[in-house]
Formats: structure tokens, C-alpha cells, sequence
């Protein structure tokens, strides 16, 4: 078996794309979108039709309603394909506003829902703020699921499991790049921060019993990928996923939920004062969550400027 096929063995694998064409090649179970591979594959010949109609088809309304009639229209268009989830993001605009990232969560839901897609095949992306974290505890009470994103740390993915989410993504690859700008170290395999980061988030769930599932995001290279096989999901773009179906080197299990209870941990009682504090002193996490908010407003206003256009 190649490196892919090995890895489906141990993880679910998860297409981080919005290209319809590399999700049918690769055969994942689930697949993630954000703001970002939206506004990439618009750009494409093959994927622009989907906003143009969206505008013709609305453009009555908003140009926020129309952007969200086209994350869904993306959403549906990937749920012919996989058998299992989509995440589509709330705007990060909101990431601090716990009632308008609610009202959000729920207005895309019942997009989905008018399309004839259930509310269980859709997962609602938010960012790791504390703000965030709440309004997905209000919404998976409503029975609609979340997906945490933009998650570096391990204050958020414990505030994320107390709040009930039902899956978080914390980005290997960005810490890594944060960790290598900062010491010039170029690391490997198992001594990656961002691995690490996923390691101990993963074992710190399994051995307190949360049910929150664990997608590690945000890849930079195939060692990353296989030094977390085991972990509940991983999301990888199509470049890797071609890496890993070329490849036919072993891909052993690094992960478990037995070897994780076995693990000494300590565990952190978090309130909301302790969350910020904690978060503060993690320079890391602080400058990649703050950045990454950043540039998901930065896309999400230029996709705001091609549906504008075209309503000219």
C-alpha cells in the first residue's frame, strides 16, 4: 500500500481543499474549506461559474448573503463527493462576537438545510477565540457542530472540550513555521513543535475523556502527516495527498488512545480569566491566532470585492 492507504488505516482522512477535482482523486472521508481556498478556486475557470451564479441567483441581497450562498453552494457541491462532512467557516470578522458568530453559525446551517443537506454533515468552522469557543457551545447544544479552528495551544483545546465541541484543528504547520523563523531550525519528524503541539492536545483528550475529535491541520511536509498517524482526523491539502499516494514508505501508528491514558498529565481547571492568561503567555499561539484572523478577513474582503464586481 502506498503512504495514503496506509494512513486511512489509522486516521481519517480529511481533503483540505476547496478544488472539487483533487477531493474526487483522493477519496477522503471529510473535507474542510475556509475563506482562503474559497477565494482560490474562484480564480479557477472551473470553480468562478459557482459565484457568478451565486450572484445572478441573489443578488437581490447583501453581498454577505450572497458570500454565504456560495460558501454553501461549494459546501454541497463536496458533499456529492464525500460520504461524510464539510466545514464551512463563520467570517472571522466575527471572532471576537459571541452573538453574531451564533446567528451566523445558524443562518448557514439553515442554508444547508434548505438544500436538502442535514445539519449532520455539516460542520460550522470558527476561530479559537474565547468568544468563538462560546458561541459553539451555544451551537452544538442546538444540535449544530462545530469545527474550532485557528487553535495553537492547549488552553484552547481544553476550553474547546469543556465547551463541548465536537471537532477542533490545531495547525501543525504554522507552529512549525513560527518556531523555525524564530530559531532558524529546520525540524524533524517527531522533534516538530507543531507535531508536538498535536501530541500532547491528543493525549491530554484521551486521558480525561473528552469526546472532542482531533484534526491536525495546516501541514507543511509528509513527515508531519505520518508522525501523526492515529490521530482521530487529518486534514491535507491535494499537494500532499499526491505526495503520500507516490510514496510506499511505512506508515507505523504514533498515536493511541490506550498509550495516551497511560501518559503522566496534569490536568488544568480553566475559567475564562485563566484562558486569556494562559494564552497570553503563549507567545506562539498569541501572534498565529491574532495573524491568522488577519488574513481570513483579508480573503474574505477580496471575495467581497469579486461579488461586488460583478453585480456592476
Amino acid at each position: 500500500m502506498n503512504q495514503l492507504e496506509q494512513l486511512k488505516q489509522h486516521t481519517t482522512v480529511v481533503a483540505d481543499t476547496g478544488d472539487f477535482q483533487s477531493i474526487q482523486a483522493f477519496t477522503p472521508q471529510d473535507a474542510t474549506t475556509n475563506p482562503s481556498l474559497i477565494l482560490k478556486a474562484v480564480q479557477k475557470d472551473t470553480y468562478s461559474t459557482l459565484l457568478e451564479q451565486a450572484v445572478r441567483d441573489h443578488g437581490g441581497q447583501s453581498t454577505g448573503a450572497i458570500i454565504d450562498r456560495l460558501l454553501v453552494a461549494f459546501g454541497r457541491e463536496i458533499l456529492k463527493i464525500v460520504p461524510g462532512r464539510v466545514s464551512t467557516e463563520v467570517d472571522a470578522r466575527l471572532s471576537f462576537d459571541v452573538e453574531a458568530s451564533i446567528a451566523k453559525g445558524r443562518e448557514l446551517i439553515a442554508l444547508y438545510e434548505a438544500a436538502g443537506v442535514s445539519r449532520e454533515r455539516v460542520l460550522i468552522k470558527i476561530a479559537s477565540t474565547w468568544e468563538g469557543i462560546q458561541a459553539a457551545r451555544v451551537l452544538e447544544q442546538e444540535g449544530i457542530h462545530c469545527n474550532l479552528t485557528l487553535l495553537f495551544s492547549l488552553p484552547q483545546a481544553i476550553a474547546c472540550a469543556e465547551a463541548g465541541v465536537q471537532l477542533i484543528s490545531p495547525f501543525v504547520g504554522r507552529i512549525y513555521d513560527w518556531y523555525k523563523q524564530k530559531t532558524g531550525t529546520d525540524y524533524q519528524g517527531a522533534d516538530d513543535p507543531g507535531v508536538q503541539s498535536v501530541r500532547r492536545i491528543y493525549a491530554y483528550y484521551r486521558k480525561f475523556g473528552y469526546q472532542t475529535e482531533v484534526m491536525g491541520a495546516s501541514f507543511r511536509n509528509t513527515s508531519q502527516i505520518v508522525e501523526l498517524a492515529g490521530c482521530d482526523l487529518l486534514t491535507i491539502s491535494p499537494e500532499l495527498l499526491q505526495k503520500l499516494a507516490q510514496s510506499d514508505a511505512p506508515v507505523a501508528r504514533k498515536l493511541s488512545p490506550d498509550a495516551a491514558r497511560s501518559e503522566s498529565i496534569e490536568k488544568i481547571n480553566l475559567d475564562e480569566k485563566t484562558f486569556r492568561f494562559l494564552l497570553n503567555e503563549d507567545a506562539m499561539a498569541t501572534e498565529k491566532l491574532a495573524e491568522g484572523i488577519r488574513q481570513f478577513c483579508v480573503d474574505a474582503r477580496k471575495l467581497e470585492e469579486m461579488v461586488e464586481a460583478l453585480r456592476r
